[in-house]
């Protein structure tokens, strides 16, 4: 699976309520990345090996079994359009799922209501990086990673009702059956590890601020910004050659140079010219993620210096002029 693959869903199944573990969220996942736009009735496969490839889990026969058993009656509510008035849907993917005996290989097939919302999708659609939502390990953090790329053109999300993400997470019902019935708990418990989760691994960094009724809090918004993805690369900071890179890559360092306020036309225009100080880019955004130069001053000028502009002790090698 390429590591910038987005996928397609409709905001009413993003914004649907149900509640999935992190294996069945990974199931699903891995599905999505395999929907052909042109074959909402075919039979789609997934293997227990390329599983554990893609999510870096193990898993076996058993626990798959059983977390597809669960999702084939896993109801997932959601707000739609139907002929032309508002309905309150409850709706189940999966029409079948088999388990073809001796061959490690699964098979799903969707229920016909359900194609609409994942397959030739135009509008009200939101999209996202499949291998980002992978990487997380917190089930709620995938969701809340989801919800937030539906608004990431839009800098936040609208203003939500505590309770109803709740119920979009699968921690409130309409009983009025409720987890982390105190905001620290559902702070430090559910927010604050989706906060972290989102904003080490994946192409969004995110926030959150809740605002108070009375004595109690009752909304959360959360703020989101792109951010240049830390990608684990392998290659030295500025190989004397390095192959051609993926859009993609060009993209991360764009945002990582925009970032730091390296935005001089002519450096950056040099910058993304070379596939060598692409990759260092990249595997400096990496570095910054996983601490490296946490304590380092000024981060853009270290740049500067790890990319050759700059010479640490006898001043610049190209005459950038300011960066803001």
């Amino acid at each position: 699976m390429n590591s910038d693959l987005e996928v397609r869903q409709h905001n009413a199944l993003t914004n649907a309520r149900y509640e999935y573990t992190e294996t069945q969220s990974n199931i699903f996942l891995v599905l999505l990345s395999k929907l052909r736009k042109d074959a909402p009735d075919a039979v789609y496969q997934i293997t227990v090996p390329e599983m554990e490839e893609l999510t870096g889990n193990q898993y076996n026969y058993k626990q798959l079994r059983e977390s597809t058993k669960e999702m084939m009656s896993r109801v997932h509510e959601i707000n739609t359009v139907h002929n032309g008035r508002e309905v309150f849907r409850q709706l189940i993917l999966f029409k079948r799922i088999d388990y073809i005996l001796g061959t490690g290989i699964i098979e799903l097939e969707f229920n016909e209501y359900a194609t609409q919302y994942l397959f030739d999708l135009k509008n009200n659609f939101t999209s996202f990086q499949v291998q980002a939502a992978l990487s997380l390990t917190s089930k709620h953090a995938k969701r809340i990673y989801i919800i937030c790329s539906q608004w990431k053109d839009k800098g936040e999300t609208k203003k939500t009702a505590i309770i109803e993400l709740k119920r979009t997470l699968g921690l409130a019902d309409s009983k009025g059956r409720e987890e982390y019935t105190e905001i620290s708990m559902f702070r430090r418990n559910v927010l604050d590890v989706a906060v972290k989760q989102i904003n080490e691994k994946t192409d969004l960094l995110i926030g959150y601020k809740l605002e108070k009724v009375g004595r109690g809090f009752k909304n959360i918004v959360f703020t989101i910004k792109p951010q240049a993805v830390a990608l684990p690369l392998t290659f030295g900071v500025l190989p004397d050659e390095a192959p051609g890179l993926a859009a993609h890559q060009v993209d991360n360092a764009r945002r990582l140079l925009s970032q730091l306020s390296i935005v001089t036309p002519a450096l950056v225009d040099q910058i993304l010219a070379s596939p060598a100080r692409v990759a260092a880019c990249n595997k400096f955004a990496h570095d910054v993620k996983t601490g490296k130069h946490a304590k380092t001053r000024s981060l853009s000028g270290l740049l500067l210096t790890v990319l050759g502009f700059k010479k640490p002790a006898n001043g610049p090698l190209f005459d950038a002029g300011p960066t803001q």
